[in-house]
Parts: C-alpha cells; structure tokens; sequence
C-alpha cells in the first residue's frame, strides 16, 4: 500500500509572546521573553512567583458568557489557535466532507484550574458534595477536540493524545498516520494547556522542576547556559491543519510544508528524568529520520526540546551529536522555550509551527537568555544565541519530550511540488 502525502495547509497559536500566527512569529523574531510574575492568584508563599502567562487574553471576545462558563482555560485556548488555523487553510466548511475530517489533539494534563477549584470549593464547604455539573466535562483531557468537532461538525476521527510534554507531538504524528493511511482528508491537530494555576505552580516546584529566579523572570527561561536551573510554566495553544496532499492539490490550497515523518521511543529510565546520555533521545530521531526516509545530513535546523533543566538540555545535546556527527556542527539548533516558557502538552505544537514558519522565511529563531557557556555542551554547536539567524532552511525536526521517558520527534520539509 501506498502511503499518501501529508502537508500543512493551516496553521494558529495563542502564545504567552502573541495571540495569533503573525504576533507569535514576529515575537520569535525579535527574540521576545513571555516571562513575567504571575497574575492569576497571590504567589506570595509560592517558590516560582512568575510564569508565561498569555497577555491580553479575553475570552470574551470568543465566546459568550456562558461558554465562558462551560469551558476550562485549556479548551478555550484550544478552540481560539483551530479556528484561526481553520480559517487560514481555507477550508470550506460548506462542502467539505465532515466524515473525513477529524480532530486529534494533544493536552498533558486538562482542565487542572477546573479540578483545582471544585475540590477546594469542595473542601471548604460542610461535606455536602455540592459539585458543577460542568466539573467533569470541563476538567477531561478528550474535551478540547470534542469541542473542536462539536463547533464545525467535524465526524472524522476525534481524540486526545496524552504524553505529557510529549502529547501535541504524539497528536501530530498520529493525525500523520491517519492520512497517510487514507483514513482522513484533514486532521485539526495540535495542543493546549493551561496549569499556570495554584496547584501547577505547586507541584512543578515539589519537584524542583521551575526556575526560581524570580528578580528575573524575563530571563529565567535560558536554555543551554550554565546558570539555568529549571524551566519556566507557559499556557496557551498551536494548531495545525493536516491535509492529504491530492485534496489539498485539488482545492487549491495554500502549503506551508510537508510532513514527512514522525518518530518515537521510550527512555525506559526514570518517572522525570531524561537519561544523562540521552538513549532515548537517540532512538526517537533515528526513528524519525528512518520514518521519514531522510538521512542525517539532509537536517538544516531542529527546534529542540529544550527546557533550560540542567540534566535534559546536556542529555538532548549529546543525543543531537551522537546521531548527527559531524553534521551536527552545521545544524542551526534552537530552543524557542526561551521565549515562550514551556506550554507542557502543547510544546510540541507551538514549537512545530515555529520550525514551519522557519522555513517559509528563512530565519531561524534565538535561544535567548543565554550568558554563560556551559562547559558539558560542545562549543561547536551552533545554538543559535540571542540572535535569530537567516538561513534556507529545507528540512527541519521538531522534539519534544515528556515526564515518564516519552520521546516524540516530526520532520518537516519545504514544501515542493
């Protein structure tokens, strides 16, 4: 059997650095930190007193009040980043057929505001189980593309990938999947997520997981420099629309790259953290570059995992030197976690766009924040500091990676007829 072609032909992101496709690029551009104290609840007994938050953010200017009501943050974010992707693939909703498109979306962790606030209403109260009947609805992870489908009838296939950090990835790869085996014209993929909440902030602190450098939070997130000391929580959404490329061809829409192939892999190792020599790592490019029948050499960029963690940013760094080689030294690497803080469930989605976005203008973004040269990382590479970098770039490779050793990895390729 013939797999089919799959390429991009919508893209849409809510970002802590810009609140749709055209603010989010010309952020990353311009090397721009989300970094900022937080302003959804008092952090004054909080280790981590700021985060990416998303800024001038209502929700009222997308839905009614009691929409507003009936959706966690995570979904609305998810709703707001597919229609603008929607729209911009210009799909008609008209005539498309509805049975063949289908929504896979990827969230970490769900409605964890939803959950939070209805245990400790809960637990303030006399005992009563006084519960919203929104909770549940509101709070599971399968609800942002039940939503999605729901709003434009969408009868395809329609659920949630679930890897942590890993899950916009393993979404997108399995949207690939179902195209390329002939099961779908198009898939809304992507993620969201938003646990910049009380009990987010508190448990990513109980494990020593955030920055705490709080006199700093512009700068906090810093990839691959010799002071980081965790990631920095971002919220928000990127969506992407995957399209069999025939029908994309026939309708004639507007490509922004080829998928060509994704990979996964398991680090079999530890609940949090990444193996020091970054097996898994390896495994999870090899596997995508034999997926997508491309060869080491053929890699201009990769949009790394990056998470400015002392253990994970060294490890990834290795496995990009034990797979690439030599080449590895010509690669433009970058972390675009160093502006956006890491968006967990929807990392991989926000950071595939950027890769897209690099090859449609030919420029790749910064790893801003970075100061002090980390004596373990191979000066060689070039990791694109502080200053984004004009390159052609034809092939890229977007990783990510998530807590419980899962590994996900896409190829992208300029699109050429």
């Amino acid at each position: 059997m013939e797999l089919k072609r799959v390429v991009v032909t919508g893209l849409g992101a809510l970002t802590p650095i810009g609140n749709n496709i055209e603010e989010y690029w010309e952020a990353l551009v311009a090397g721009k930190s989300g970094g900022a104290p937080i302003t959804y609840f008092d952090t004054e007994k909080f280790k981590t007193k700021f985060a990416c938050e998303l800024k001038n953010f209502d929700p009222l200017d997308f839905f009614d009040r009691k929409e507003v009501r009936r959706l966690d943050r995570f979904a609305q974010y998810a709703i707001v980043a597919s229609d603008e992707a929607i729209k911009d693939s210009g799909i008609n909703l008209d005539t498309v057929d509805k049975y063949r498109v289908g929504v896979i979306w990827g969230a970490g962790i769900g409605g964890l505001e939803t959950f939070q606030n209805e245990v400790l209403n809960f637990a303030n109260g006399d005992g009563t189980p006084r519960f919203n009947p929104f909770f549940i609805p509101k709070m599971i992870a399968d609800i942002a593309p039940g939503n999605i489908s729901i709003r434009h009838g969408f009868m395809g296939a329609n659920y949630t990938t679930v890897s942590a950090c890993a899950s916009a990835a393993n979404a997108m790869i399995d949207a690939l999947n179902n195209i390329r085996l002939g099961h779908s014209d198009i898939i809304v993929s992507g993620g969201s997520e938003a646990a910049v909440t009380m009990a987010g902030m508190g448990g990513f602190n109980a494990m020593h997981a955030l920055s705490t450098q709080n006199d700093n939070p512009q700068t906090a997130s810093r990839p691959f420099d010799a002071t980081r000391d965790g990631f920095v929580l971002g919220e928000g959404s990127g969506a992407l629309i995957l399209e069999e490329y025939e029908h994309a061809k026939a309708r004639g829409a507007k490509i922004y790259a080829e998928v060509l192939g994704g990979g996964l892999s398991s680090d079999a190792y530890h609940m949090t953290a990444p193996h020091p020599e970054g097996n898994g790592v390896v495994a999870v490019m090899e596997n995508c570059l034999r997926n997508a029948e491309m060869k080491p050499e053929d890699v201009d960029a990769i949009n790394t995992h990056g998470t400015s963690t002392p253990l994970g940013d060294v490890a990834e760094l290795k496995a990009i030197s034990k797979v690439f080689g030599e080449h590895a030294k010509t690669i433009n690497i970058n972390s675009t976690k160093s502006m956006t803080g890491h968006l967990l469930g929807a990392a991989g989605a926000v950071e595939a766009i950027s890769a897209i976005l690099s090859m449609q203008h030919g420029i790749v973004p910064p790893t801003i924040n970075h100061e002090h040269k980390d004596e373990n990382i191979d000066p060689e590479l070039n990791l694109t500091l502080n200053k984004a970098q004009k390159r052609d770039v034809k092939v890229v490779m977007s990783n990510t990676f998530g807590f419980g050793g899962h590994n996900a990895c896409v190829l992208f390729k300029k699109y050429d007829e």
